[in-house]
Parts: C-alpha cells; sequence; structure tokens
C-alpha cells in the first residue's frame, strides 16, 4: 500500500510527475472512477477472478488518486479515509465488535440502517429518508434504494403481488397515453411504469440493474447469431429474423 501512495505522489509531483495526471481534479476522475467500479461489477459477473484482480486494483487506484488530491489540499489523506471507514465499520456492527446481539441478516440490516441515521442527524444533515441516495446511481438502481427507503415507513406494497398490480395499473395508463398520441404523456407514463417494475423486481429479491445488464447480454448473443445467419447468406425477411432469434434462443437453453 505504501509503494501504491508513494507511486502516486510521484506522479502528482510539480517537479517531476506526469503532466496528465497533474492535469486532473476531482471532478475530472470522477467518471473513471465511475467506470472502475461498473468494470469490478463486469469481471464478477463474468466470473472472472483474474479480471477482478486486477479491476479491483484499478478501482484501488481511484481512491488513492482522489485522496492524493485532497492531501496536496490539506483536506484529508489516505490513512484518515481508512481510518474513518475501520471506525464507521466498527461502530455499524455493534453485534460484532459490542454486546449487541442481532437475529439474523435482516435485523443487522435495520440495525445498520439506525445507526446511519444517527450518524446523519448528529451531523445535522438531513433527516429525510430519500435525501442521501445519490442522483448518480444509474437510475434502476436508485429506484430501487428509493423504494427501499420508503419501505421502512411502510409505503410500500405488502407483498410482490401488489407491486404487480401497480404494474397493470400503470401500462393500462401507458396505453391511454398512446392512443392520446401525446408524447410528453408517454415519457410521463412509461417512466412510471419503470419505476413499478424496479419496485416488483425489489420484491421479488431480484437487482434490477443486474437483471436488464443480463437481459442486455443475452440480446447481444442472439443478435450476433442473427447477424452470423444473415452473414452466411440467410434471408432477411421478419420471418426468417424471428427463426435465427429463436434458434440463438434454443441453443441457450440446450447449454443451460
Amino acid at each position: 500500500m505504501k509503494e501504491l501512495l508513494d507511486i502516486m505522489a510521484r506522479l502528482r509531483d510539480p517537479s517531476r510527475g506526469c503532466p496528465w495526471d497533474l492535469e486532473q481534479s476531482f471532478a475530472s476522475i470522477a467518471p473513471y472512477t465511475i467506470e472502475e467500479a461498473y468494470e469490478v461489477a463486469d469481471a464478477i459477473e463474468r466470473g472472472d477472478l483474474a479480471g477482478l484482480e486486477e479491476e479491483l486494483g484499478d478501482l484501488l487506484l481511484q481512491v488513492v488518486f482522489h485522496a492524493q488530491i485532497a492531501s496536496e489540499q490539506g483536506a484529508f489523506d489516505f490513512e484518515r479515509v481508512a481510518r474513518g471507514i475501520a471506525a464507521k465499520l466498527v461502530r455499524r456492527h455493534p453485534h460484532v465488535f459490542g454486546d449487541e446481539r442481532l437475529a439474523g441478516a435482516a435485523a443487522q440490516s435495520l440495525r445498520w440502517e439506525e445507526i446511519k441515521a444517527a450518524e446523519k442527524a448528529a451531523a445535522g444533515k438531513g433527516a429525510g429518508l430519500l435525501d442521501d441516495v445519490p442522483l448518480a446511481l444509474p437510475a434502476l438502481s436508485r429506484a430501487q434504494k428509493l423504494g427501499r427507503r420508503a419501505a421502512r415507513i411502510d409505503f410500500d406494497w405488502k407483498d410482490a403481488a401488489g407491486a404487480r398490480d401497480k404494474v397493470a395499473e400503470e401500462l393500462a395508463e401507458l396505453d391511454a397515453a398512446i392512443r392520446g398520441a401525446e408524447p410528453a404523456a408517454v415519457s410521463h407514463e412509461l417512466g412510471d411504469l419503470l419505476l413499478s417494475v424496479s419496485n416488483l423486481a425489489r420484491h421479488l429479491g431480484v437487482d434490477a440493474e443486474g437483471a436488464l445488464r443480463a437481459a442486455n447480454r443475452r440480446f447481444e448473443s442472439r443478435f450476433r447469431h442473427v447477424e452470423t445467419a444473415v452473414a452466411a447468406g440467410g434471408g432477411r425477411t421478419p420471418e426468417e429474423l424471428d427463426r435465427y432469434w429463436r434458434e440463438a434462443k434454443a441453443a441457450e437453453r440446450e447449454r443451460g
């Protein structure tokens, strides 16, 4: 860790550092930080442990980079970041590092959120349940997080059936907007439908963002089969394209 910190300090040295690294700021490297987090998630989804090792290193570099810039400004350094998260983990696990006893993972998650809320209040931050849900989250992930937060005060359906009924309701409203040929209304209702689907996923215990990423991968794989079939001289009528698509789906089922 010290070697990595020393390298980052050298890269940011005004007299002998790297011109590109010296030009960077929190804002300019923030997109890279987000990108590296996604690449970590991608390696995990692909079961690529060698890739995960590399991507975790790339993500760690982002933490070190931000900490180095902050250190130069006299705000904080990497050691403070590490000590801060260590203290937070101890503080939010009183059942491990203290005398509390919890019944299971669900109780622990609830206790975590209670402690987190108390920390926010003590720091004088907004007490609203939705105040600290990051705007930069992918829309589906943020929708599910908003739903989880609202559920803390029972603003939620009792079960997946209620969430499913809401999807049907929003789909009917979208159909009505489409019949009305009002683009703004269609966009509005489509957004409500997507939000409802994210809530249904939450009630079913499904990560909506991950499910959509998986669906995207399936679409890519199937469409490549369609492209290959056409390139090999296959026809391009709707019926033929649909047949190639169904062949790809069948091949997926055979592979398990």
